[in-house]
């Protein structure tokens, strides 16, 4: 993506609550908060607008992050239609400043974001349809350039359902692989803005370490690899069945290891330095 200039309004000085961002040379705004803060969120003049809104949260049954995309032609009429859904806990809209969104434009764009957010697979859509809306080829052209700003926009506003697994950007030829190896295992992975990707074929052992009895976020972050797929066991290993995001490198290795390890020492550059020699340099 360019390089961007934000304009972060925060209406009551808190980054929890009531905020607004504008991109520099971008006709669209976002307004985003709480739901405890619904009813000053609707109270602003932005909400009478057309535009696309994101309710966001956990599913407390499965402790999923889950998300519904929505269009509408005022803001504030539709959401209000949501007040009886519990699993959402943030509210987050975008409009267009020039008044310039038509209703197929915003259900053009609703249709790709649902489209996007279940490719990513990051949240639960909960969405039962897409709708989706044709557009002659200058106006899809626009469109396309709004999500990108959308798209910008939305993970300052801590919604992440459309960062791919390592960020949107893919990392290049010159992103510093990393291996970490143990016994018969051995994995492969880079550093992200988030943490930590263990690159599709990476393994990890097979039995846990007495160690992961005392840390039992270690057992949870494995068994819940295994039971969605994410580890296919091979016998005498666990393999990555695709690339996996990990919040640190500790975490990352503490899975691969199967009990607790320090990221900074289990990862090494091609030159055999482990990550604390090479942040010490």
């Amino acid at each position: 993506m360019p390089s961007a200039t934000l304009k972060t309004f925060l209406v009551y000085g808190d980054p929890k609550r009531l905020r607004t961002v504008e991109l520099s040379n971008w006709t669209g705004k976002a307004v985003a908060g709480p739901r405890s803060e619904f009813d000053k969120l609707i109270e602003r003049e932005e909400s009478l607008n057309s535009g696309i809104y994101f309710l966001t949260g956990t599913d407390p049954g499965t402790n999923k992050s889950v998300i519904y995309i929505g269009e509408a032609e005022c803001i504030r009429d539709r959401v209000k239609s949501h007040l009886n859904k519990d699993y959402w806990n943030n509210i987050t809209f975008f409009i267009s400043k020039d008044e310039n969104l038509t209703k197929a434009h915003i259900r053009y764009i609703e249709g790709r974001l649902i489209d996007q957010a279940k490719d990513v697979g990051r949240s639960v859509v909960m969405n039962s349809q897409s709708s989706g809306s044709r557009l002659p080829e200058s106006d899809r052209e626009d469109m396309e350039v709004f999500l990108e700003k959308v798209h910008q926009i939305l993970p300052m506003l801590s919604v992440e359902s459309f960062v791919r697994t390592g960020g949107n950007e893919k990392p290049g030829i010159d992103t510093e692989l990393l291996t970490c190896a143990i016994k018969n295992v051995i994995s492969t992975g880079y550093l992200t803005p988030n943490g930590m990707v263990v690159l599709a074929g990476s393994t990890a052992i097979y039995e846990e370490r007495a160690s992961s009895k005392k840390w039992p976020t270690v057992l949870a972050h494995r068994n819940k690899l295994i039971e969605e797929g994410g580890l296919i066991d091979r016998g005498d290993k666990w393999e990555f069945a695709k690339d996996t995001e990990f919040t640190s490198p500790s975490a990352a290795a503490a899975v691969i290891h199967g009990g607790s390890a320090n990221g900074l020492t289990a990862w090494r550059d091609v030159r055999g330095r482990t990550l604390k020699e090479v942040e010490g340099e």
